[in-house]
């Protein structure tokens, strides 16, 4: 199933303005959510085919917001690529663990993050 429709989950307006731009560039729909609380109400409201997920957030961090999508029997089918600054491995397996398909470490490289995109919806 081909990825249109990416929600981006951060609370820095930069990160989100950059990740934005990077997708509706290249053919995607996008919306935006600023807290992991936020997101978990646009998801259900608008059902994203991708969320692209920080992890240091005010209130309930990505880790947290990513094991409540993939626990969520109706949300568990939407993928998550954790993007983040922590870049620890041990940051990787836990973020694996609560979930996500990937994970991917700031500042995020375009072709990279368009490649595991392009490889989740084939």
């Amino acid at each position: 199933m081909a990825i249109h429709k990416i929600l981006i989950v951060d609370d820095s307006p930069t990160e989100r303005y950059y990740l934005t731009d990077i997708l509706v560039k290249n053919g995607f729909s996008v919306s935006t959510a600023e807290n992991g609380e936020d997101a978990l109400l646009k998801i259900r409201a608008d059902r994203p085919e991708l969320i692209l997920m920080d992890v240091v957030m005010p209130g309930a961090n990505g880790f947290q917001v990513t094991r409540s999508i993939a626990r969520d029997p109706e949300l568990s089918a939407v993928p998550v690529i954790i993007c983040s600054s922590k870049n620890q491995e041990t940051d990787r397996i836990w973020g694996m663990r609560q979930g996500a398909q990937d994970y991917l470490v700031k500042p995020v490289d375009p072709e990279q993050l368009l490649a595991r995109i392009a490889a989740l919806g084939a």
